[in-house]
């Protein structure tokens, strides 16, 4: 006769607030400067490849 083993989950602890307020303005500042520095390197060689603005 096979054993069934029943394990309970616990709910995951909550973090607190101003944690979690942390980790979205840090998520959000590292996505708002990638896309700045990729925004920058497309600018590079679109300039470099002789586009320019004016």
């Amino acid at each position: 006769m096979a054993t069934t083993e029943v394990q309970l989950v616990d709910k995951p602890e909550k973090k607190p607030l101003w944690q979690r307020l942390a980790w979205l303005l840090g998520i959000w500042t590292a996505s708002v400067l990638a896309l700045g520095a990729v925004s920058y390197l497309l600018r590079m060689f679109m300039t470099a490849a002789g586009l320019s603005t004016h």
